[in-house]
Formats: C-alpha cells, sequence, structure tokens
C-alpha cells in the first residue's frame, strides 16, 4: 500500500489509519496519554441483530477508547482533509465529543457509517470516508431505479 509505518509523532485529535487489506483500513482518533500509554478512540464494529440495511450492513457498534498498539503495530497519520478543512480543537470539542460517546452503542449501514466517517467526523466536524467513495460508483447504478420508484 506504500504507507510508512514509521510511528510518526502524533498530536491528540490526529487520525491513526491501520491498514487492513488493501482495499479498507480501520480509523481511530488519537486520544492521547494515559500513564504514560498512548490511546486511541476508535469505532468498533460488529454485526447487528436488526434487520434495517438499505445498502451495505447493518453493524452495531460503539466508540472505545484503546491503547494505540493494540489495534495493530501498523499505523499512520492520516489527517486527510487538512488541505480542505479546519481540525476541530481537541481539548474544547473533540476530546468532550469522544467522552460522551464511549459506550453508548449504536446501530448503522457501513455505507453510510464507518470508522473513516467517525474519525473525520470528529477531527473536522464532517463525515467523509474516500474508501467509501469509491465503491459508491458501483452501488449507485443499482439504486436508480429503486430512487426513481420512490422505494428508498
Amino acid at each position: 500500500m506504500g504507507l510508512d509505518h514509521s510511528h510518526p509523532q502524533m498530536f491528540p485529535g490526529d487520525i491513526v489509519e491501520y491498514p487492513r487489506n488493501k482495499y479498507f483500513s480501520h480509523f481511530a482518533v488519537y486520544y492521547g496519554e494515559r500513564d504514560g500509554v498512548p490511546y486511541v478512540a476508535h469505532l468498533t464494529c460488529r454485526d447487528s441483530d436488526a434487520k434495517l440495511p438499505l445498502f451495505g450492513r447493518a453493524l452495531r457498534s460503539e466508540v472505545k477508547l484503546d491503547p494505540l498498539d493494540m489495534l495493530g503495530k501498523k499505523y499512520k497519520v492520516s489527517n486527510m482533509l487538512d488541505d480542505s478543512f479546519p481540525a476541530r480543537d481537541f481539548h474544547t470539542v473533540v476530546k468532550p465529543a469522544i467522552d460522551d460517546m464511549l459506550g453508548r452503542e449504536v446501530t448503522f449501514d457501513i455505507l453510510f457509517h464507518n470508522s473513516e466517517h467517525q474519525a473525520t467526523l470528529l477531527r473536522y466536524g464532517m463525515k467523509r470516508s474516500e474508501q467509501i467513495e469509491t465503491i459508491y460508483k458501483y452501488i449507485m447504478p443499482a439504486w436508480k431505479k429503486l430512487f426513481a420508484d420512490k422505494k428508498l
């Protein structure tokens, strides 16, 4: 994937990318250190018991705080939208939002919310997933008729 995994210097609020395969990565937000241990806030994903997905897969999820290395030894800082959007202040906006979400369970459709969406929502205040956007072009044609027939 051409990723450099040299354990870069991170600052609270940075997006951390953990590559999973050649198409997808798991994303987290660097939370800072507690007792000398670096932590990240990330969105966990498990299949949901609810049967409400319109597209993709319904997932049951929650935001968790875990040690940085628990999610993987290979990672990089990936503040991919810094050129387009200002990062929100970590201590007054991002950290309180993470603290408020910890442990709350959420059910969602994977195409409309995933770890990359959650990380960009926390850092920039808006949801954006470059990985999911690359597959929309294959999904949208299948939805056109359903949208036209007002079945979605």
